[in-house]
């Protein structure tokens, strides 16, 4: 797209929405947060299957965990002395025995293990959780279209902006043609006599005023033109934005039907009180019973022997002080559901009122454009006639210049008009889905 316009070619408002949704940062900005929005759902998702977990230990401890000697079986009651007593008989050196006389173990070891837990129940906390993920990819979704149609809207009026100001510098061009037919009559009725200097005066003043318009229009279409380019992503072109005039191709709309179209404002209000009645439910889950089951797997070497073990379990876990500080907070999130609720019929008024405005708006510039239409085909009138009667010596060149300056403004108005329209057209189709 960047390299055909960039060898000439029109860009179409269409065009420029295309490339704002590839360029435009502040769109590029509302993706992202969807799909941060589904990695946390993949996150919260994973709560469902069980939690494993490998491990590793190892240890050395100066002095033996557990140490036993032959001394310590003398105060162990008639067995233990027993023990001590053969002991010693077996290690008496005329009989050559070697039998220790002390013990130790746990000096050092390692190990691995592996151990799996499930939730069985947590309150309700990890079903709500996937369900508030999900709402939040929803959300960010409708908060996506809610910017993308800001952007388009700010894309649609800065290329409207370079299209009326391209518009307003090619009628100024038209209107210095004029003058300069102009000066040429002016030049002759001079050397002939018919008119006095200060006429020719006057053809110069206003040939001054309209190359100053002239440049201010220049340096507006720069600077617009700058911007759109920033806005849909491309760099500024050299010899300026060659856009397609489509201000007549906008399309009629009719009156909306109540709920025919849902604005994503409003969904994301439903969203906010389903998400707050989730949330209260999540923090009624914070104190109840919570309850897993899991298994532990051992394998290592404990006093210089390697053993295997298997350890099943269950854990159940009862908040005790927890309903106090819960209660509160459920309280905390049933005013915030009133609030939501509240917001929600607040804005469906607004927006009934929005909508009737916008098309009140858009029948109303239809009316002015038909109105500046007319008032356009009489300002050429009125100006072939006045350099027709400037000809035949019925009137002055005041006259011919003021019909010149009410010729131009016609042309800027029927610009502005048409812009206006369009916008109307569109700000009505947004609100409405029509």
């Amino acid at each position: 797209m960047v390299q055909c316009f960039a060898q000439g070619r029109k860009l179409t408002l269409d065009s420029c929405f295309v490339l704002a949704r590839s360029n435009n940062a502040q769109y590029l900005y509302s993706q992202y947060e969807i799909e941060r929005a589904r990695e946390v759902k993949a996150q919260v998702f994973t709560k469902f299957f069980p939690q494993v977990s490998l491990g590793y230990s190892a240890y050395y401890a100066m002095r033996p965990l557990v140490e036993y000697s032959v001394d310590d079986l003398n105060n162990k009651g008639d067995f233990g002395e027993f023990v001590a007593a053969v002991i010693q008989l077996l290690n008496d050196p005329e009989i050559g025995g070697d039998v220790p006389t002390k013990v130790d173990a746990l000096k050092k070891g390692h190990g691995v293990n592996a151990m799996a837990v499930v939730p069985l129940f947590a309150g309700g906390r990890i079903v709500n959780g996937n369900r508030l993920a999900k709402l939040g990819v929803e959300a960010a979704e409708l908060k996506s279209e809610v910017t993308e149609r800001d952007v388009m809207e700010e894309v649609e009026a800065s290329y409207f902006l370079v299209l009326g100001l391209q518009e307003k510098e090619a009628t100024v061009t038209a209107a210095l043609t004029l003058i300069d037919s102009l000066d040429h009559v002016v030049d002759k009725a001079l050397a002939a006599g018919l008119i006095t200097r200060s006429d020719k005066l006057l053809v110069a003043i206003k040939r001054n005023e309209l190359k100053a318009k002239e440049m201010q229009l220049e340096n507006g279409i720069l600077l617009a033109s700058h911007l759109l380019c920033h806005q849909i992503g491309i760099p500024y072109p050299e010899g300026g934005l060659v856009l397609e005039n489509n201000l007549f191709d906008v399309g009629k709309y009719a009156p909306a039907e109540e709920g025919s179209f849902l604005r994503p404002e409003k969904r994301l209000l439903e969203l906010q009180v389903k998400a707050e009645s989730l949330y209260k439910k999540m923090t009624v889950g914070e104190a109840l019973p919570q309850l897993g089951v899991g298994a532990l797997a051992t394998y290592g070497n404990i006093m210089d022997r390697a053993k295997f073990n298997v350890l099943l379990f269950a854990r159940l876990s009862v908040p005790l002080t927890q309903w106090w500080e819960t209660s509160h907070k459920m309280k905390e999130h049933e005013w915030k559901i009133r609030e939501a609720e509240l917001q929600q019929k607040e804005l469906g008024e607004k927006m009934q009122l929005q909508e009737m405005q916008a098309y009140n708006q858009m029948v109303e510039a239809e009316s002015l454009l038909r109105s500046d239409s007319a008032a356009l085909d009489m300002a050429e009138e009125n100006y072939r006639l006045a350099e027709l009667n400037y000809k035949a010596g019925m009137n002055t060149i005041t006259d011919v210049l003021e019909a010149n300056a009410l010729l131009l403004q016609a042309r800027n108005a029927i610009t502005d008009r048409q812009i206006t329209y369009a916008t109307a057209c569109r700000k009505y189709h947004d609100l409405t889905g029509r």
